[in-house]
């Protein structure tokens, strides 16, 4: 199959609601990629979402195909071949993460990897028989994480999957959607972190207002909305002046060459371009700390 997602002029418009959530949007998803879907909230990412994984099914335009079918000639045998990670983990609290991830496991025909190999993946083996009320966020995020993986699907959504985790688990997390991808699984990846954009993702599509407002190869989308820059600070005494210059032609830059004669550097920072400054440039939304700002 050439696209394991394929969408082309999509429109989703809820009851009643005088505008479409989603309008005009196309794009597709290579078979074992790991796409990036990104944007401000509001901008019908988790709408685009639900309509993909079935949640939304009365489309009001366009056309939808998922795993080489028509999604609305999906029935139930659909959830035996994708998986889901939400962003708000929605497990059973009065339950043991073992108790959890058996009862899961029920819903399905297929094989499942049992509770405690699935708990060893993520650390949190020792937790198999503590109730889930008593997990911290993180700790929950890594069982909503084994949860989604639990009966090797093809397709996998996951909804900001390190939120909450300290940086060890998050890079760890990270090399198993590495993994997945190099078993040959499709990732769809949802994030407002664009630091997990840059490490998992080869392609990204941000969308603004309901429409996909341009998708591209992240380096491509660097190059052209992105800065190079140095960063110069220079001068004697205890506070340092700061200058900055373009990458390009900084050898013939005149500035620069004068900074360079006085002999008064005292440090050089290279500014490359970053998928943050893309993603203010393309959504006109700025990130603060893997959060979005207006």
């Amino acid at each position: 199959m050439d696209s394991v997602i394929d969408v082309q002029q999509l429109e989703y418009r809820y009851p009643g609601a005088t505008t479409a959530a989603v309008r005009g949007v196309s794009f597709a998803v290579r078979p074992g990629e790991v796409f990036g879907l990104l944007g401000p909230s509001g901008a019908g990412k988790s709408t685009l979402q639900k309509v993909l994984t079935r949640q939304h099914r009365r489309i009001a335009g366009g056309s939808v195909t998922v795993l080489g079918k028509p999604i609305g000639a999906w029935g139930q045998d659909f959830y035996e071949r994708i998986g889901v990670g939400f962003e708000l983990p929605n497990h059973f609290p009065r339950l043991t993460a073992g108790e959890n991830l058996d009862f899961f496991a029920s819903l399905y025909t297929r094989p499942t990897r049992g509770p405690r190999e699935l708990l060893e993946l993520v650390g949190l083996e020792r937790h198999l028989g503590t109730r889930v009320s008593e997990f911290s966020k993180g700790m929950m995020m890594r069982l909503n994480f084994v949860r989604a993986i639990m009966h090797d699907p093809e397709l996998l959504f996951l909804d900001e999957p390190t939120s909450g985790l300290d940086p060890v688990n998050a890079a760890h997390v990270k090399a198993l959607v590495r993994a997945l991808q190099r078993e040959g699984k499709t990732v769809v990846l949802t994030t407002h972190n664009m630091t997990d954009v840059d490490e998992l993702c080869e392609r990204v599509g941000f969308m603004v207002a309901g429409e996909m407002k341009t998708l591209d190869d992240k380096q491509a989308l660097k190059a052209r909305y992105g800065r190079r820059e140095l960063v110069v600070e220079h001068g004697a005494g205890a506070a340092p002046r700061r200058s900055t210059f373009p990458l390009e032609g900084l050898h013939a830059d005149a500035g620069f060459q004068a900074l360079l004669k006085e002999g008064q550097l005292r440090t050089l920072h290279s500014q490359e371009a970053t998928l943050d400054r893309v993603f203010a440039a393309v959504t006109g939304t700025a990130l603060t700390g893997g959060e979005v700002t207006s």
